[in-house]
């Protein structure tokens, strides 16, 4: 995930952010103001990191860079020592590890906290056992690979008492205040629908598992890496980046940037459970062969709605929309503008990844990803627009979703908030998003027929009996009402030796 532009603090120099916070930056975070009754943290967090690549350098580099000086990146681990190489030479005397499970076991009395960025189908396992020492836990977006596992974890952060926040930065936006504080004062009216929308995925999809057996790259555990998936053979280019594709390892362009893009309207709208789910996909064949039907890898594209009832009972309709799916145009919008670079988070259409639209009674809000760059349609709205500032800035945006994490944790449980922990937010959300991975995995979902076609004669092939219904959900329980095979993908089992999720 590229940084947007309400990250430039970190962007540009993470040795700037001390002379940024001396600088005209006008709503100052809880620890420089004080105030009665507040204790302002004064101890260390010792963080054990498990992953060191990909998104795991992004929230290292945070938490290792933080304003106060109130962290230190005391363990790091990996299943990939080429991922490893950079971040063990950046903190020296981190001790490192491969296996997470052995680096828990050994030095559970040393580290207060777990940051995981990891492939999705160890985020539960690993996350879980963290909450099981009582450590605080920073578990990167989506929360878990399975609906059932994103409920597992939140419970758990009920009993063991734990501060958690999934990393998704763009609850702390700028942003997402602003725009609660439009919707409270209607400046577009009642929400109607909500639009989002990504470019994702930009790896491989579609695709059927190779035949071809390469050898495992020098360096790369394979083993730990498969950890709770089935055994497999590695597949070339798989790590660092292109796992997210294959259902094992990965929950897909919805997995990706679900969280990011649907979170805000979850957040301000306060969304609990949707009650159904309909939608399509893309398919290379659509016949009743087998041929072109790929179960292990999630779709070029798709198209998703997911019915909620909002809190002051009126329904909603969420759109999702990935592989270069977008809503259709509004009329307001000029012709030879580009969609994604006006709705969208950054200027550069080549930027894109993702964008959320409200449609209210008066008008429509969008912004990019994780809430940030908020704009209101059509233009006349910004005519005389004076809405008054009533929620403070998290100090830092973004990047103060790390920080905010680091206070909490230190401050202790149930001290201070976050804008992402697993109760009553994150977990939920992880919980919707990966409802919709549950329905894409129905809609290739196939029994054997026979067919007399009454121009090829008799034929054997499938039935996709998932296709081309809508899903009704009972969110409190975890169950598909009327398609019964759709609950195969709530939770899966575990490779032998890795245990099962519970409490």
């Amino acid at each position: 995930m590229k940084k947007n532009k309400q990250s430039s603090i970190s962007r540009a120099d993470f040795i700037k952010k001390t002379a940024l916070v001396a600088s005209g930056i006008s709503i100052l975070p809880r620890w420089v103001l004080g105030g009665k009754g507040f204790v302002a943290p004064s101890d260390k967090l010792y963080i054990a990191a498990v992953g060191c690549g990909g998104e795991g350098v992004n929230d290292i580099r945070h938490f290792a860079t933080t304003p106060r000086k109130n962290a230190e990146i005391a363990f790091l681990c990996d299943v990939d020592d080429r991922e490893a190489a950079d971040r063990r030479k950046e903190f020296p005397k981190a001790k490192y590890y491969n296996d997470w499970r052995e680096m828990f076991d050994k030095e559970n009395k040393h580290f207060d906290a777990v940051t995981v960025a990891i492939p999705d189908h160890n985020h539960a396992v690993v996350g879980f056992g963290a909450m099981q020492l009582n450590k605080h836990l920073y578990l990167q977006k989506p929360l878990t690979h399975d609906i059932y596992e994103a409920r597992i974890l939140t419970e758990a952060a009920k009993k063991y008492k734990v501060v958690t926040q999934m990393g998704d930065q763009g609850a702390s936006s700028d942003g997402i205040r602003t725009m609660r504080e439009w919707f409270e004062a209607g400046v577009i009216g009642d929400i109607q629908k909500v639009y989002c929308w990504t470019d994702r995925p930009v790896w491989p999809q579609g695709i059927p598992w190779p035949k071809e057996k390469p050898p495992v790259p020098r360096g790369l555990h394979w083993d730990l890496f498969l950890g709770t998936a089935p055994e497999t053979n590695y597949i070339e280019n798989l790590t660092p980046f292109n796992w997210r594709g294959w259902w094992q390892f990965g929950t897909g362009a919805l997995g990706d940037m679900g969280c990011h893009i649907i979170g805000p309207a979850f957040k301000l709208l306060g969304l609990g459970y949707p009650t159904e789910i309909s939608g399509s996909a893309s398919t290379v064949y659509s016949g009743i062969f087998e041929q072109g039907i790929y179960p292990d890898s999630g779709p070029v594209s798709s198209s998703l709605k997911f019915k909620f009832i909002q809190k002051n009972g009126k329904d909603l309709d969420l759109y999702w929309m990935d592989g270069g799916i977008t809503p259709e145009r509004f009329d307001d919008l000029d012709p030879d503008a580009n969609f994604n670079t006006v709705l969208g988070d950054w200027p550069n259409e080549d930027d894109f990844e993702g964008a959320t639209m409200f449609i209210g009674t008066r008008g429509r809000i969008s912004c990019g990803w994780g809430g940030n760059n908020p704009r209101l349609f059509p233009q006349s709205l910004n005519k005389d627009l004076n809405v008054p500032q009533k929620y403070p800035r998290i100090y830092g945006g973004m990047d103060g979703h790390w920080w905010q994490w680091i206070d909490a944790s230190i401050a202790g449980y149930g001290k201070l908030e976050v804008d992402s922990p697993f109760i009553g937010y994150a977990g939920p959300l992880t919980e919707t998003v990966l409802l919709g991975n549950l329905l894409l995995r129905s809609f290739n979902f196939r029994e054997k027929i026979k067919k007399n076609d009454p121009v090829y004669g008799n034929m054997e092939g499938y039935k996709f009996s998932g296709r081309y219904i809508a899903l009704k959900w009972d969110g409190e329980n975890m169950k598909v009402t009327n398609y019964e095979p759709a609950n195969q993908f709530i939770k899966r089992e575990y490779r032998k030796g890795w245990g099962e999720l519970k409490l």
